[in-house]
């Protein structure tokens, strides 16, 4: 028998059986002599609620699986104690030869597969039931038989009434003697390699609906809606689960060779350089160690091996496997760990499960990182820490907390963030905003306006303040200020934005070297004529921002997002919540409300921008009671669609006169404004088409859309300077030539 150890932790009894010296795979749903090694052990140590099988790798039964085992275990123990098929001298002539064979069910097909030795036991009492119907028999004879064949029903009824039986019953009329197939639909294990921590259920579910599969990179990815139930699963097989053993032995190795090294806060500044370095010398270590075994490897293998050992190292583990698939929203890891699975929301299917368990190490090896990444506290003093995570293939904002405010310990949650920014015209097609919308934005950007945009967690606020700042032009400058850096700073600059990112301190964070928001956004007007973003308004930092809109009126834009579900959810907020005196608050143009949309079902959700509203300047006290916020579109549920208010419609908006009074064409001329509005919007609608007819999606991405805008500017410059105004119809058949010729390379590709 292997050894084995009982660990007892609080209600957990984990029985854990090193297989390491067994000559077979140490699977309870594969293997025969896996299932009866498990049911002598539990025979041998009682009560468990949780088996681990070690070799190479831990597979792990959770307390379902662990009880059907242990039901079979006593079962057997019973049977076997009350010498059950110990034949009597007297009935050695009738019953010997099926005597022996009952024995070898009990202890042996009793054990490798109690199903088998069911059906086993059945056909042996139908053989019995037959016999005892000839008249030939002597009275001893049928009184031995009879007494074999209680023996044998007992026993079948005793199979009957285990949970194991009743989950298998079902199949039994298919199963055929031998094989293992009725087992893998009831024992699946999450598995966990040596070098690594996250547990994993690799097994598919049985009985579920395949919605989807696709492929990130070498991971498999298959959704399933599962049976009698709203949940679907999001299950992955990543690369590092299909290794052979040969390759798991030499990542292991290099997996606690590399261990010993502690990476510094000041590798971590440059997280991208840090991981190339260690992915060479990982490739070397990996070289060096299958040499000693005399294992070849070639070199897209040592790649894909050295990625996973980064991953493991310095890296995230799974989570940067998860992160890697665009389509992912956010990722949340609840505590306590090692017990609940990882939950996702999918792009298009929405909230998930998955079939990934992170443990309480992994979970304390990200704090770690986390907390030289970010350079703040993450402790029962701090029990809150914002950061943002940077990897090669993705960003996210990653919010952690702690005891003493979580008392089971740590749990996060993971903000994916788009690779390349959002746009307008990607808005569009994701029906978030109509053209229309799209237009009377750009137009109040150009325009210069102060702009909040508004909404619930999740709503898309920063992604849709993201698609504002590509609509700025990149002549002017333009500074973020962010406690978390969430906004497309990078990917602008590399568009070559004139653009400075600020970081300051959460509002979280207490005793930080980090400067206030407050103060972050107040040095900002002592940086020089810009555009001010400021990721989310949280705190004391509202004031500062109100300051600077009152300074930066009628120059530059002025935009962040801050929570909130309507125009006066949002005054409420500023005003009665952090403390910005009412009159300052009207510095505030246009709040632009951003929430989801959910199905009658309440199974799906889309994002849309529900309303654009402005602020009026006149009112004293409330703008609800005294007309202060004025809509200028509202979201129709019955279309799906933002629509123009009639006081859109009409040119009753006192920022779009303002606009207009400041450009000599437009002043007093209610038309021209509408025109130049629709214009914008005809535009942004057929680069929107094009992209469609083409089926080019990259189109829509902020690379193409910059030069898209740029050209606008300048057309409409040319097309002034050529007619002495600004004919809409000659910028837009310019524009529409200009758009014919730059995606035509696209067309022939």
């Amino acid at each position: 028998m292997a050894n084995y150890e009982v660990i007892r932790e609080g209600e957990d009894i984990t029985l854990r059986i090193n297989c390491e010296a067994l000559e077979y795979f140490p699977s309870i749903e594969e293997e025969p002599r896996a299932m009866a090694l498990v049911i002598d052990i539990i025979a041998e140590a009682g009560t468990i609620t949780k088996i681990i099988l070690e070799q190479k790798r831990d597979y792990e039964y959770d307390n379902e699986q662990t009880e059907l085992l242990v039901e079979i275990a006593n079962l057997y123990k019973i049977i076997t104690k009350q010498k059950t098929g110990i034949i009597k001298p007297e009935c050695q002539t009738y019953t010997g030869p099926r005597y022996i064979e009952l024995q070898n069910i009990i202890f042996n097909e009793l054990k490798t597969s109690p199903i088998d030795a069911y059906l086993s036991l059945r056909k042996i009492a139908y053989t019995e039931q037959s016999i005892l119907k000839k008249t030939t028999l002597t009275r001893q004879a049928k009184t031995c038989i009879q007494e074999f064949l209680q023996e044998t029903q007992q026993i079948m009824h005793s199979l009957e009434q285990t949970k194991l039986f009743k989950k298998a019953k079902e199949d039994i009329t298919e199963h055929k003697k031998g094989s293992r197939e009725i087992y893998r639909k009831i024992f699946m294990p999450i598995i966990k390699p040596d070098f690594m921590y996250t547990k994993l259920l690799s097994a598919y579910p049985s009985d579920a609906e395949q919605l989807d599969s696709y492929m990130i990179g070498e991971t498999e990815v298959t959704i399933f809606q599962m049976p009698n139930s709203v949940q679907t699963l999001y299950h992955i097989v990543p690369p590092e689960f299909k290794l052979t053993e040969e390759k798991y032995e030499i990542l292991d190795a290099a997996r606690k060779i590399l261990a010993e090294h502690k990476p510094k806060r000041t590798e971590f500044t440059d997280p991208e350089r840090m991981r190339q370095v260690f992915q060479n010398i990982g490739s070397d270590l990996l070289d060096e160690l299958a040499g000693y075994r005399n294992i070849k490897l070639r070199e897209k293998e040592k790649k894909e091996l050295s990625q996973i050992l980064v991953r493991y190292t310095v890296g995230f583990g799974l989570i940067e496997v998860l992160l890697e698939d665009e389509q992912i929203q956010d990722i949340t890891i609840n505590s306590p760990m090692g017990r609940i699975p990882l939950f996702i929301v999918h792009g298009e299917y929405g909230d998930c499960i998955t079939n990934i368990i992170p443990t309480p190490t992994e979970a304390e090896s990200w704090a770690s990182k986390l907390r030289m990444i970010s350079g703040r506290p993450l402790d029962e003093a701090n029990p809150i820490l914002d950061t943002e995570l940077r990897l090669p293939q993705a960003r996210a904002r990653v919010a952690a907390i702690t005891a003493p405010l979580n008392p089971t310990g740590l749990a996060y949650a993971l903000r994916r963030h788009r690779g390349k920014p959002w746009t307008l015209p990607l808005f569009i097609k994701y029906k978030m905003i109509t053209p229309l919308a799209a237009g009377l934005i750009s137009f109040l950007i150009d325009g210069a306006r102060t702009i909040l945009i508004a909404g619930t967690r999740s709503s898309g606020k920063t992604s849709f303040l993201g698609s504002i700042m590509v609509e700025i032009m990149r002549k002017g400058r333009i500074i973020t200020v962010e406690d978390t850096l969430e906004l497309p700073t990078d990917a602008l600059r590399k568009l070559e934005y004139n653009i400075q990112s600020m970081k300051v301190a959460s509002a979280l964070t207490r005793g930080s070297t980090e400067v206030t928001a407050d103060e972050g956004i107040r040095t900002t007007l002592r940086l020089g004529d810009s555009s001010l973003i400021v990721g989310e308004v949280r705190s004391t930092e509202a004031k500062a921002l109100y300051e600077a809109m009152r300074v930066g009126a009628l120059a530059n834009v002025v935009a962040g997002t801050i929570h909130g579900d309507s125009p006066y959810g949002v005054f409420d907020r500023v005003v009665n919540d952090l403390g910005v005196p009412k009159t300052s608050f009207k510095a505030t143009d246009i709040i632009i409300i951003a929430n989801p949309i959910r199905s009658p079902d309440g199974l799906h959700k889309w994002r849309r921008i529900t309303q654009i509203t402005e602020v009026r300047k006149h009112w004293e006290n409330d703008p609800l009671r005294e007309a202060g916020f004025v809509d200028l579109m509202k979201y129709d549920a019955k279309t799906d669609q933002l629509v123009p208010t009639p006081d859109l419609l009409n040119g009753d908006s006192e920022v779009l006169k303002s606009i207009a009074g400041n450009v000599k064409e437009w002043a007093g001329n209610w038309d021209a404004v509408w025109e130049n509005i629709e214009l914008r919007a005809k535009i942004k609608e057929n680069l929107f088409e094009y992209s469609e007819k083409l089926k080019k999606p990259e189109l829509l991405e902020a690379d193409f859309t910059v030069l898209v805008n740029d050209e606008f500017h300048q057309i409409s410059d040319e097309v002034t300077e050529e007619t002495g105004k600004l004919d809409s119809k000659k910028i837009l058949f310019k524009m529409n030539e200009w758009l014919k010729r730059n995606t035509k390379k696209y067309e022939e590709e």
